[in-house]
């Protein structure tokens, strides 16, 4: 008897310049919590999106327990029992949850029926979420439980999840993966993407791995080991990041008692935030998403201005200057939202690469674009942080996620800044990018930089950094030394212990 509910058989699907999928073939089992691994631009997303509907292989079948399966839109997958949770949330900040659940529905109930639903399956699968709450005011992992709701429902038999964690505390990911269990043993299949490879060990049953677009190999990911999976991803043995330098120069930047109030409504205002670094060192700042993150990069990049004195960059008041002027000066920024903040997403890798590039680069005389210096600075970034792009002339919106990453990252670092402060700089990245965003971190501060990185990820940061706070509240920690910290001391100075005693190594 075939217990197979999903049969994926030679599925291809190419766009100009580039074969996304070639031939993919994969099953999916009743129950089965089944990985999809790959770098980023391994055609992933594409294939997820043509189970979905949002996409139409150019050839190829799909079958669904045994019968052809062609969903020409989401609605229709969702009709045939397959939901998706994705990457990034699609959910209005000025609606309660239960608006926002019905808004994602073909036929919602009414809204007193539809609260008493939410709240019937969050109890049941240990998501706690109040229906009449503003999704404004929830935090990251209450917001992906609205997402999940949502979901659920609609009474799924194919759960599609894409970087359900990356922005998620360890806490809210054991919370997930105890629900994800829980809709496994009732025979919910899932189909999971994810670089975190301790987590896709810990949960998931099989994995089917892909490289430039074709399946090169399957595995049961419990049987691996994380390093083993990330080499079978990218073929070739992975990089470890290494510093070469750990001399420290005179303080770079400096924050004095910043206080700034936030310009999102739902945001979190800073609160009397004081930091020192210097060149040639690594501060980490982690936390929760949602205390601060978003404002401290706004407030360090020029896009909210402060007091003058709050904001000294090599002794020199920055506080009430703007973006252009300060990377005139040498400080340089890469924010969290890659598309729309980071990159114009329809511009040219060219014309991104003018957008900050301008000042430091000299890409424009007499007020004219130097097309010519600007597409050899695209291309040198995309030579050196290995974009995988067929030019500089793709739009920004036509790379994956973790390629146009490298593009952001790479576009600042070339720029030889004296203080460069990043915001997630490998969130949705693969492992051998990640490794090579962070040797690219750990590089820049070798060369006398100093490095700010603002990360959810808590093994990257102890795995770069000197030093290590947390944001709470809008609210910094005291930084202390990153190497000897433990989980238990992370987690304190993460919900906000800011008078911790300083730890015996701290000179």
């Amino acid at each position: 008897m075939d217990t197979t509910l999903l049969a994926v058989e030679n599925l291809t699907k190419a766009y100009p310049g580039v074969v996304a999928n070639d031939s993919v073939s994969f099953t999916v089992r009743p129950g089965e919590v089944h990985a999809l691994l790959g770098e980023n631009g391994a055609g992933k997303s594409t294939l997820v999106k043509m189970i979905y509907g949002l996409v139409r292989p150019d050839s190829g079948v799909m079958r669904w327990n045994g019968q052809p399966y062609e969903p020409a839109t989401p609605h229709a997958a969702r009709r045939t029992g397959v939901a998706m949770v994705f990457q990034h949330f699609s959910l209005f900040e000025a609606l309660s949850v239960a608006e926002n659940v019905a808004l994602g529905m073909e036929d919602p109930p009414k809204m007193g029926e539809l609260s008493a639903r939410i709240l019937e399956v969050s109890d049941a699968y240990g998501l706690p979420l109040d229906p009449e709450r503003l999704v404004g005011e929830l935090s990251a992992g209450e917001r992906q439980r609205v997402e999940i709701i949502r979901c659920l429902l609609q009474d799924p038999k194919l759960l599609i999840m894409d970087e359900p964690t990356s922005v998620l505390t360890p806490q809210e990911v054991e919370i997930l993966f105890e629900t994800l269990r829980k809709l496994s043993a009732e025979g919910t299949a899932i189909l999971y993407i994810s670089h975190k490879l301790e987590e896709i060990r810990s949960l998931c049953d099989g994995a089917t791995i892909l490289r430039l677009g074709k399946v090169v190999g399957t595995c049961d990911p419990r049987e691996k080991t994380a390093r083993e999976l990330a080499e079978l991803m990218v073929g070739q043995t992975l990089h470890t990041p290494s510093r070469e330098s750990e001399a420290l120069g005179d303080v770079a930047l400096e924050l004095n008692s910043l206080n700034l109030k936030s310009a999102n409504p739902f945001g979190t205002s800073l609160k009397d935030v004081s930091l020192s670094v210097h060149a040639g060192e690594v501060v980490g700042i982690g936390g929760v998403a949602g205390n601060g993150q978003d404002e401290l990069l706004a407030a360090l990049s020029g896009e909210i201005l402060a007091a003058p004195d709050a904001i000294t960059l090599n002794r020199a008041a920055i506080g009430g200057l703007g973006p252009n002027q300060r990377r005139k000066l040498g400080l340089l920024t890469a924010p969290e939202e890659r598309l729309g903040h980071a990159a114009a997403p329809d511009m040219s890798l060219t014309e991104n690469a003018v957008l900050t590039g301008t000042i430091r680069e000299g890409l424009t005389q007499n007020g004219f674009v130097k097309w010519g210096a600007a597409r050899d600075f695209a291309n040198s970034i995309i030579e050196a942080f290995d974009v995988r792009t067929p030019g500089p002339e793709n739009a920004a919106r036509s790379l994956s996620g973790g390629n146009l990453q490298k593009f952001v990252i790479g576009r600042e670092v070339l720029q030889r800044p004296d203080v460069l402060v990043v915001n997630q700089p490998t969130w949705g990245v693969d492992a051998s990018a990640a490794a090579a965003i962070r040797q690219s971190l750990l590089d820049l501060a070798a060369k006398g930089a100093a490095v700010i990185c603002i990360s959810q990820d808590l093994d990257e940061l102890m795995e770069i950094s000197d030093r290590f706070a947390a944001l709470n509240e809008g609210r910094l920690t005291p930084p202390r030394p990153a190497k000897g910290l433990t989980v238990d001391e992370i987690g304190l100075m993460m919900g906000g212990a800011h008078d911790m005693e300083v730890s015996h190594v701290e000179a």
